[in-house]
């Protein structure tokens, strides 16, 4: 579709675009009303006749060869705040059969990377930093509506003891549901930080992980190292009373 439609730019119709892919006349046109609700395609209506046209910034990629042409072009589109080529080119990579997991690894985490060195240099301020970070986030959520089949002993609380780890977390999270991970992520929770926590966590356990199948992992990811150690000491509470199949993770700079 890409390849048919980049070099024209007054646009084509349903008909000549079914005749160019060899695709029946019915069935392009369900593909084209689908495409344009994805944000692809405009349609342009000029009498009794509708035009198709590729909107700004659709290209085919070939993966895993264009990871590294990925990764600056969505940089580049993020920065300027071109917030739907953005979202445009993350759908163009899932189309074009790129692995989640190093979407994630390789486009998503060096772009938080680098509006936090902005941030830090004094290029962009506050402000900016959260529009881009949320535009990030957006990212992540087109990615992890990818349908998957969870694997049912496969299971994960991922949390962040602070608002700075948010965003890494949902990366975590992305990436993990990616890979057939059951997924629960509880994002920033420092205002459950409390002596009830443990017992409160619990309940929440009871409810997601009623058989008890597989293990139950519980993923922190925390900014400060008293964020990390008032998670793992409430969640090491939770472990003994709850058996041997709950494991706990920390991720954090300390």
């Amino acid at each position: 579709m890409i390849d048919v439609l980049k070099d024209s730019k007054t646009g084509m119709s349903g008909v000549e675009i079914s005749e160019k892919l060899g695709v029946n006349r019915t069935t392009m046109t369900k593909y084209l009303k689908v495409f344009a609700a994805e944000g692809f395609l405009r349609q342009k209506d000029i009498g009794n006749i509708s035009l198709w046209l590729l909107e700004p910034g659709q290209e085919t990629f070939y993966f895993p060869d264009d990871y590294f042409k990925v990764a600056p072009l969505y940089l580049e589109n993020l920065v300027k705040g071109n917030e739907s080529q953005v979202y445009s080119l993350v759908k163009n990579c899932i189309n074009s059969g790129a692995s989640v997991r190093k979407l994630v690894a390789e486009v998503i985490l060096p772009s938080m990377d680098s509006i936090q060195k902005l941030y830090n240099d004094g290029k962009i301020g506050k402000s900016e930093e959260k529009l881009l970070e949320h535009i990030i986030s957006k990212s992540l959520q087109i990615l992890s509506q990818i349908s998957v089949d969870p694997n049912p002993k496969k299971n994960i609380i991922v949390i962040s003891a602070d608002n700075q780890s948010n965003l890494l977390s949902e990366a975590a999270s992305t990436s993990l549901h990616s890979n057939e991970w059951n997924v629960f992520h509880l994002g920033d929770m420092s205002s459950a930080i409390n002596v009830l926590f443990d017992l409160d966590l619990q309940k929440l356990i009871g409810k997601i992980w009623k058989q008890k199948s597989g293990v139950l992992l519980i993923l922190v990811f925390s900014n400060t190292e008293e964020g990390l150690h008032f998670f793992a000491e409430s969640i090491n509470s939770i472990k003994e009373k709850m058996g041997k199949k709950i494991r706990l993770a920390l991720c954090g700079k300390s």
